[in-house]
């Protein structure tokens, strides 16, 4: 199996190319996607054996860019196959998501006991969250070890190295009208559609809720990687423009896993004895507190950092990196 992957990854990076404003949006979403499933099936055998949590980490990236490209690009493909691809990599991503998770709880955990647990009292709330990240990614494991899994990646190799394949005829019914089909007539639209998307949560952001929040992430994810798959076309300033992206993506990011965290540690206390881990579950509700008044500070914060990607200077960052298109 392991030569059989390798073999797969050397054929899939022969075949990168980088994408041309001359390219149709569909053929230039294909190269695209063929970049994002080189990168998950780099990440997928450290994802399998645990051995650095962050090939956990870039494979979801890498699904994620991949959903949010096919959802782009779903004008221009057959709708059946592009739907089919964003089911099966969201069953990948959900399992994923599980170890995840767990991932980043158990580090931020570790990081509040090398201080505030000396005596290592809340080693049964590690033991039940070990526990859980064993399952979890025995859970991941079978996913990736499934036919359905190796029948996806079969498929879905087809369709990215076959040109023209799924993608919808661009055939004008009156051949006197001119209809925009290349990446450089389609994608500024396209960017600042998403720009829109983003800020029109400008007058809900003041009382929004964790639901709220968690969805302006998305459209900030969203806004990203579709600036970022097509970097190869943009000028300099794509780069300043994902940086700033970034900066609130990973604000939103961590309010997100503040609130994950709360919903851990109510599952986490109810696994622990009363009694006999009476220190350990004291000791959780005081990360919980902790991370409850992080989570408030990140809050207050938000509007600033919300202010500053709206300036004129931050959206001429993405002005410039459309204009030689």
């Amino acid at each position: 199996m392991e030569a059989t992957h390798d073999d797969l990854l050397a054929t899939l990076r022969a075949e990168l190319s980088p994408i041309t404003p001359d390219d149709s949006m569909a053929e230039a979403g294909r190269k695209a996607l063929l970049h994002q499933l080189v990168a998950m099936l780099e990440a997928e055998p450290g994802s399998r054996s645990g051995d650095d949590p962050e090939d956990v980490h870039d494979m979801r990236v890498a699904i994620r860019r991949t959903r949010s490209a096919l959802s782009l690009l779903e004008p221009y493909f057959k709708t059946k196959p592009v739907r089919f691809y964003r089911k099966q990599l969201r069953k990948i991503m959900k399992v994923l998501g599980s170890v995840r998770d767990l991932d980043v709880l158990i580090d931020d955990l570790r990081a509040f006991a090398a201080d505030a647990d000396p005596d290592n009292q809340l080693a049964p709330a590690f033991e039940q969250l070990d526990s859980a990240r064993k399952n979890a990614r025995r859970e991941l494991i079978s996913t990736l070890d499934k036919g359905s899994y190796r029948r996806f990646i079969e498929d879905y190799t087809a369709f990215l190295k076959e040109p023209g394949k799924s993608a919808r005829s661009t055939n004008n019914v009156d051949p006197h009208d001119v209809y925009p089909t290349q990446v450089r007539h389609l994608l500024p639209p396209l960017l600042y559609e998403h720009v829109g998307m983003v800020r029109a949560y400008d007058s809900v952001l003041a009382d929004a809720d964790a639901p709220t929040l968690h969805a302006l992430r998305i459209a900030f994810k969203r806004l990203r990687y579709a600036v970022s798959l097509y970097a190869d076309v943009l000028g300099t300033g794509a780069q300043e423009f994902v940086n700033e992206i970034k900066l609130v993506q990973d604000h939103l990011g961590r309010i997100n896993d503040i609130e994950n965290a709360a919903d851990r540690m109510r599952w986490l206390t109810k696994q622990l004895d009363a009694k006999t881990d009476a220190a350990a579950i004291s000791l959780l509700e005081t990360y919980a507190a902790s991370v409850a008044a992080e989570g408030g500070t990140l809050r207050e914060d938000m509007n600033d950092i919300w202010r500053h990607f709206n300036t004129k200077t931050v959206q001429r960052q993405l002005a410039n990196a459309v204009a030689g298109l």
